[in-house]
This record gives structure tokens, sequence and C-alpha cells, in this order.
């Protein structure tokens, strides 16, 4: 199996990815709608863990695999900019607006982008990376070095988000190596299925058993690294080794697990992933400011709320949401970016003789 990305929108696009993107992208949702009250609930806890390599390491993947490790060129850095760069700053002005709506403070965001839209800026920045780290000789060996490192330095946090731009750095070239038909005995083979299910139930296991051993600051990857990590802050790097490794197999396991055909109404959704990943916060925040959901507390009322962030996951990534909001989450800036440069036309070949015509005589005076 060779897995390769489509470039658009239509029939043409290969509805396992949309799939796993749905998935992903409802498990996001119903974290950041049940999030606030988490450490209440063992069972909300349990699901941060067990899903957590689900959730941002797979949109991080995914990500990867729809990203081109082709030389940046004026087409390129054009669609870069209209795509991610602007829709980042038009929703971190939402926010802020609606922010200042709900009672606090009037806080543009430039730097630091606020709640979800890190993963904006962090995906401008691996774009513009990928064509550099593909020219490595051991691109996965120095990326994962360089992540691990970072933790010992304090310079790199949330500004910019350059610790998780990094740290989920070779997150991003391994999804790029996946849509290159990396691995593709791992998702044509029988063997992996068991192995897969066996991942995902040991995900659930392992978070059943140890969630509240698992700390917040070893997934969140937002920080450097601190010293109460069962190995001391010398072995701290182990840890987040082992994080990044587990999140690598496990985001390996979805896919497996993931039916290729097209399903109905989720392959249809996935399509939307990425307007479902900047509206919803916009959502959520009253509900959160307001309380309402803070007052969740009977098992009823908590499987109410990851119903309506599955619905709202629903609603947002419908067709009709999408077209409505296009002008936002891709909006034209062609007030912005100069003419696009014209192509170049084709040089015309020189016409040539037919290699079977004889010579020309030459005369002798």
């Amino acid at each position: 199996m060779r897995a390769t990305p489509p470039s658009s929108a239509g029939p043409g696009r290969d509805p396992w990815w949309d799939n796993a993107r749905f998935v992903s992208a409802t498990l996001i949702v119903v974290l950041h709608t049940v999030g606030s009250i988490m450490d209440r609930h063992d069972s909300l806890h349990v699901f941060h863990v067990a899903a957590w390599a689900f959730r941002v390491p797979a949109f991080v993947v995914l990500a990867g695999v729809f990203s081109s490790a082709g030389p940046l060129g004026p087409r390129r850095l054009r669609t870069l900019l209209s795509s991610v760069a602007l829709p980042a700053l038009i929703f971190s002005v939402l926010f802020s607006l609606e922010t200042k709506a709900l009672g606090g403070p009037l806080d543009l965001h430039v730097a630091q982008l606020p709640w979800t839209l890190w993963f904006l800026m962090s995906l401008f920045c691996w774009r513009l990376l990928l064509p550099l780290v593909v020219q490595l000789r051991h691109p996965l060996l120095v990326t994962t070095a360089v992540a691990l490192g970072l933790g010992y330095l304090d310079e790199f946090g949330l500004q910019f988000s350059a610790s998780r731009t990094l740290v989920y750095l070779p997150l991003f070239y391994f999804g790029w190596r996946l849509g290159q038909g990396m691995l593709r005995d791992w998702f044509d083979s029988r063997w992996s299925l068991p192995a897969a299910v066996a991942g995902v139930l040991g995900s659930v296991t392992a978070a059943a058993l140890w969630h509240r051993d698992i700390k917040g600051q070893w997934l969140s990857m937002r920080h450097a690294y601190r010293a109460d990590t069962p190995l001391g802050l010398e072995g701290a790097w182990l840890v987040r080794l082992a994080v990044l490794a587990a999140a690598a197999a496990l985001v390996l396991c979805l896919l497996r697990l993931m039916p290729r055909r097209r399903l109905p109404l989720v392959s249809a959704l996935g399509a939307g992933g990425f307007t479902v990943y900047l509206l919803h916060p916009l959502v959520i925040l009253p509900l959160r400011e307001k309380g309402l959901i803070a007052r969740a507390d009977t098992p009823a009322e908590l499987v109410a709320l990851v119903t309506f962030g599955v619905l709202l996951t629903v609603v947002l990534a419908s067709p009709w949401v999408r077209r409505l909001v296009r002008p936002l989450t891709h909006p034209a800036a062609t007030w912005l970016l100069a003419p696009a440069p014209a192509r170049p036309p084709a040089p015309v070949p020189a016409p040539r003789a037919p290699e079977s015509a004889p010579a020309p005589a030459v005369r002798t005076p």
C-alpha cells in the first residue's frame, strides 16, 4: 500500500485519512468540552490519558501526511500564508473579542496564540522546516534528539509555540514518511490487526491503572523538564522519549484499525477536521466561562457533555457550516499578497532533422 494523500476535496479524497481525522477531531472536541472538570472525575481523567495519542499526536501525524517536502516556491509560500497564517490570526482576534464579551480583558495574542491555535503556528513552522529536515542524513534521529534535548532549555516554551513545534517535529516527519508509503507492511499484513487491538487495549489499561501517576506536563510538551519525574532531571529525556514512541505506536494502531472504505457520514465529515479545530473553542468557551460545564456532576450529566461534544463535531464538520465560515478558515489574501508570479512559458524546442535524414552534400569549388 502506498499512502498518497489527495490534494483536493471531492471524489478523489482517500476516505481512510478522513475517517481518522474525524475520530481525532471528535476526541479533541470531547476532551476540550470536559477538560475543565476532568480532575474531579476519574473516568474523565482515564479518558484523557487513554486517548491522548489519538488526539493531538494523531493530528500532527495526519498533518505530516498531507504536507509536501518539495521546494518552497512562491506559490507554496502564498498558500501557506493564506491557509495557515491568516486563519491563525483571524481566529486569535475572534477569541480575544469573545473573551472580552464574556467579561475578560481584551488581549491581542500574537506571540502566544490562545488555546488550540498553537497548532496552526506549529503547522506553519513544520511546513517551512520539512524541506530542510528531509535533507538530513538521519532526519528522524536528528529531530528526536532535538525534541529530547529541548527539555533542558528554559528559553523554549509557549512563545511562538517553540517547544511544541520542535518536540512534535519527529511525529510530523513520521507522518510525512507514512504519506510516502513507509510501513506499508504494517497496514497490509494480517498479524498487525491483533497487534493494533492490543495496543489500544494496552493504552486503556495503562490509563485505568496509572492515570493519576502520568503527569500532565509529560503529555503537553509545552515546558522544560522538571525534577519531579521518576528518573529525576537527568533522566527526564527518557520519559519524553517513551511518550513520543508510545504516541507514534498508538497512532499506527489507530490507522491500522481505521476502515479504509468510505463510511456514511464519517468520511464526509472527516474532510472538515480543520474547520472543527478552529471553531469548537469559540463554542465551548462561553459554556465554560458561564459555569454551565462546571455544573455537570452526575454520570448522566457527564454522558450528556460527551454526547454534546460528539454532536458539536458533527455540526461543525458539516458541509454547510464549512461553506458558511470558509471566508474565515480559507480567507482570500489578494488584498495582502502581491499578484502571483506568472509561470514562464515552456521553451519551444528547436526543430531538428530526422536522424535518418542524409547528411547534406558538401560542394567543393
